[in-house]
């Protein structure tokens, strides 16, 4: 006996706004940094131009994927596109790591060789630089509270937040470039920066990565849900337990739990189910109940991962 029990109630929330504004406030930024570039010769600004793109490209790709979560499945993809969350946010991780990579290179190739003209143009990059910090605060500040829930909207939020830390870093440099002439500075201020970018970007790039291979969530404890399976009433055994995540805010469950005295009835699936929900927010639960054991072949899976010395022995299929 098996059932299937689905909640929505915390449907990911719409972003569509957000990513409108954000990307057409990022591209005008874009046209701006790139036309006073090439109007004062300024390699930083144009550069910097460049990177802002890939920021464009980096909401475009999340865009992408939040829209395509809302596909309906069907029969040749059962669980839909939810994955394309998942998928976008490792984008977003990657996109910010080889920007970063490529601002610390900048930084050290000023730091051999400065560029004395550095301290001429100063008075134009910090305009435009505290351009940048408004136009990426705004847009950070549009995703920050569903980047708190949404590991998706957690990368647009990190690609923004980023370029806002920069922008200052580029402000403050310049400032004290033009009054101290230290023009050793502003690649010191930015090997700083990304150093403090990559720290926040490598947590969002393994939790996608995780994700991507089937991992648990880091939200959910496996041994707890083990545990909360094991202590219902009827229940002596709970065995091919699988949890992993269908998209960056859906979590899924199967379980075979083992009930000697007879399998439970649609109330207890329901109560089951939604203990599942209230307690661990999985939200796409499915049971199955016998008296015995299944032998499978699954090769033991969730089971191998529990019997660790972290989580302890637990019953084998």
């Amino acid at each position: 006996m098996g059932a299937e029990h689905h909640h929505h109630d915390h449907a990911p929330k719409a972003f569509n706004q957000a990513f409108a504004i954000g990307i057409a406030l990022n591209l005008a930024f874009v046209a701006i940094e790139a036309f006073y570039g090439w109007k004062i010769n300024s390699l930083a600004l144009l550069a910097d131009a460049g990177h802002n793109l890939s920021d464009v490209a980096g909401l475009v790709l999340a865009w992408g994927a939040a829209l395509a979560s809302k596909l309906r499945p069907n029969q040749r993809h059962t669980y839909g596109w939810q994955r394309g969350t998942i998928l976008a946010a490792f984008g977003n991780a990657l996109l910010l790591l080889v920007a970063m990579g490529a601002l610390i290179w900048e930084a050290v190739g000023r730091l051999i060789s400065p560029d004395p003209s550095a301290s001429a143009e100063g008075a134009t990059i910090m305009v435009v630089a505290g351009i940048g910090i408004v136009v990426n605060t705004i847009t950070a500040l549009l995703f920050m509270r569903g980047g708190k829930t949404d590991l998706n909207i957690r990368g647009a939020f990190l690609h923004m937040a980023a370029d806002a830390l920069v922008s200052a870093g580029v402000v403050v440099a310049g400032a004290l470039t033009l009054w101290m002439g230290w023009v050793w500075l502003d690649p010191v201020a930015s090997l700083l920066i990304a150093a403090v970018i990559l720290a926040g970007t490598w947590n969002l790039f393994r939790q996608s990565l995780h994700l991507l291979f089937d991992g648990v969530p880091d939200s959910i404890d496996p041994q707890a849900v083990h545990d909360c399976l094991t202590n219902q009433p009827g229940v002596s055994q709970v065995s091919d337990l699988h949890i992993w995540a269908m998209s960056t805010q859906k979590i899924a469950l199967t379980a075979h739990l083992v009930m000697p005295d007879g399998v439970g009835d649609e109330a207890f699936l329901e109560n089951v189910s939604a203990l599942l929900h209230d307690r661990f927010d999985i939200e796409h639960v499915t049971l199955q109940m016998g008296k015995t054991p299944m032998f499978n072949g699954c090769g033991n899976a969730m089971n191998a991962s529990l019997d660790s010395p972290v989580l302890g022995k637990l019953p084998a299929h």
